[in-house]
């Protein structure tokens, strides 16, 4: 008789492919925020993020944070160089996303939030996943 559990190196094989997922889409997400706070010129991005207009020299801080993030999250453990990076990128977008809530929830921009707390919760999981349940080895 099967049993419905699943089997110790099926799950973890599983949790693998998961946390590459999340990892991607969290590096698609970030990446893409970051080039458009870069490269968007000021008008057109004040459109899109009300905030940007008021505070421009938050922009490119912001812009780099999300870009390095991005790029953080993904790339150490895809090269195995450094793999130990992945955990401080998610730590350094954790704060950097506890940071835009409050920044957002301050200026009573609430609607923000819901994304805000979406991407704290995948970039949880990515750094207990490559700290505690699936770390990856460097070369």
């Amino acid at each position: 008789m099967k049993s419905d559990a699943m089997a110790p190196g099926r799950a973890r094989t599983v949790l693998n492919i998961v946390l590459w997922l999340i990892q991607g889409l969290l590096a698609i997400f970030f990446v893409y925020a970051g080039y458009t706070k870069l490269a968007t010129p000021a008008v057109e991005l004040a459109r899109m993020m009300p905030w940007t207009a008021e505070l421009p020299s938050l922009v490119p801080v912001t812009g780099i944070a999300d870009l390095l993030g991005g790029l953080g999250i993904f790339l150490p453990t895809l090269t195995r160089i450094r793999p130990r990076l992945t955990a401080l990128a998610a730590l350094g977008l954790l704060v950097l996303q506890g940071l835009a809530m409050g920044f957002h929830a301050v200026r009573g921009e609430m609607a923000v939030l819901p994304m805000n707390i979406v991407l704290i919760l995948l970039v949880a999981v990515v750094l207990w996943g490559r700290t505690r349940a699936i770390p990856v080895a460097g070369r």
